[in-house]
């Protein structure tokens, strides 16, 4: 059985950024992601999408932040369990934690995490017949390598921050980018929006709203894309494309953790913002899994959570000991080992 102070399942940004803020508390963390490497979706789905809202980072690719991140908590020697996912938890008498995945892993801790994301998810896809036929020749739901596009016409549908940002970073890739959104208005940040609109007025993008695409057309591959304008005229454009992105999102679910007890709105679990305690004590959620009024889903907010929570589950490992704040730019950071580590430089808690 794997023992631990705090167990963090999930091993995206959050969960990564928590074992960093618990290692400046001595406090030991093992993390379980049924993903094959850490990262989480930076990871897995868009390790090459930029992020422009972590501090300090005017932009940062998605796979750079989670080296970075790993970089960061090195001379805390976290444990991985991955490629296997949470299945079931026990309380014990003591009040502590057995987390047991569906490998038959056991993991022991007297504070469980879950910094899952948006737990397990798929694309949402369009109704589209022969969607399915050009799924391995032209259609895809996520971007892993711009490069993939390099000098290819590309259609990209949707309205959020995805389709507005690849739509964006891929002006200077493809040979032509198209964005069709079926309404005039858009989810995304009003920033990405402007940028959008200023390279359709520089002819570096086509933007086609309010439509939506109404069918795919190729043989082996996709050839071309029909497209029609919601409008009382009705206007169809027929589109040659190399390459089709819906971008409407994923459909998440919470999976195992969902039968755990937990007090669950609109698929995420509900917390207390003094810690991001769950209703179950001694189960934290943090990060994109969790609920509160005036929740946002970023990363940076992400990062704010697991550093209270950290603070909380520290007086729940050590109710007899106090620590005392103190300020992140001097020194170094000692490791289990007992030795002086010289990365990441900081001293933040004393504790007596």
């Amino acid at each position: 059985m794997i023992k631990t102070d705090i167990l963090i399942i999930g091993a995206g940004p959050t969960g990564l950024f928590a074992v960093f803020e618990a290692g400046l508390l001595k406090l030991k963390c093992h993390l379980i992601d049924a993903l094959p490497q850490a990262g989480g979706q930076c990871s897995e789905i868009y390790p090459k999408k930029p992020i422009y809202d972590i501090p300090g980072f005017p932009e940062v690719l998605a796979g750079d932040l989670v080296d970075n991140l790993m970089e960061q908590i090195k001379s805390f020697q976290p444990g991985f369990t991955l490629g296997e996912r949470a299945e079931t938890i026990d309380k014990l008498e003591d009040g502590t934690f057995v987390v047991t995945t569906n490998k038959g892993t056991k993991h022991h801790a007297p504070v469980v995490a879950i910094a899952g994301g948006l737990g397990s998810f798929e694309p949402r896809k369009p109704l589209l017949d022969n969607l399915s036929k050009f799924e391995d020749s032209g259609v895809a739901y996520m971007i892993k390598d711009p490069e993939v596009y390099r000098d290819k016409k590309v259609v990209i549908a949707g309205g959020g921050d995805s389709a507005l940002d690849w739509s964006i970073f891929l002006a200077d890739v493809a040979s032509q980018v198209t964005l069709v959104h079926r309404r005039n208005e858009f989810r995304g940040a009003l920033d990405s929006v402007e940028k959008v609109q200023e390279l359709k007025n520089q002819g570096k993008l086509n933007l086609i709203t309010p439509a939506e695409i109404i069918a795919l057309n190729g043989d082996d591959k996709l050839e071309s894309v029909l497209i029609i304008k919601i409008s009382d005229a009705k206007e169809e454009i027929l589109l040659d494309v190399d390459n089709f992105i819906p971008l409407f999102g994923l459909s998440p679910k919470l999976g195992p953790i969902g039968d755990w007890g937990l007090e669950i709105e609109k698929n995420a679990i509900k917390v207390d913002t003094f810690d991001y305690q769950t209703n179950i004590p001694g189960i934290y959620a943090i990060g994109d899994v969790n609920t509160y009024p005036g929740k946002l889903k970023l990363i940076l907010c992400g990062f704010h959570e697991a550093t209270l929570m950290c603070q909380s589950a520290f007086q729940k490992i050590h109710p007899d000991k106090k620590y005392v704040m103190k300020y992140t730019t001097v020194g170094g950071v000692s490791g289990f080992d007992g030795t002086k580590k010289e990365a990441p430089k900081a001293v933040v808690k004393k504790i007596e």
